[in-house]
């Protein structure tokens, strides 16, 4: 898990929050150990901005990745802020079963999972 911290660290200085000033890092580990990450990157058409967790899950699936062990969360904020809405559908869509790990300034891990964040959630099942 260290290493997943680090690399969400890492990607997190890279974020473009010109507006919110709000800098997400993610660090998304395969089931392979492979590890994407990504960063928040903002427009001032707000509706095109784009989230950390997508940003990575869309970098893992465009390369053909599809069987996903953990995500790490990484921001300034305490406590620690877990994933939007749209970021938990995502995540609810092709990485179930998830162990999401959030990390805010203080270090302590917030440990969860999608299930536990996204309760009650539409899917895939739900389309037939």
């Amino acid at each position: 898990m260290t290493q997943l911290v680090e690399q969400a660290r890492k990607a997190q200085v890279n974020a473009r929050a010109q507006y919110s000033h709000f800098q997400v890092g993610a660090a998304l580990e395969t089931a392979d150990g492979c590890i994407f990450t990504g960063v928040n990157v903002e427009s001032s058409s707000y509706g095109l901005s784009i989230c950390a967790e997508r940003v990575a899950l869309f970098k893992a699936l465009s390369e053909g990745e599809n069987r996903f062990v953990r995500l790490v969360v990484a921001t300034e904020s305490d406590p620690p802020c877990p994933p939007c809405g749209a970021c938990r559908q995502l995540l609810w869509d092709y990485a179930r079963g998830i162990e999401i790990i959030l990390m805010g300034k203080t270090g302590e891990p917030v440990v969860t999972t999608i299930e536990e964040l996204f309760p009650k959630a539409f899917g895939s099942e739900d389309l037939h």
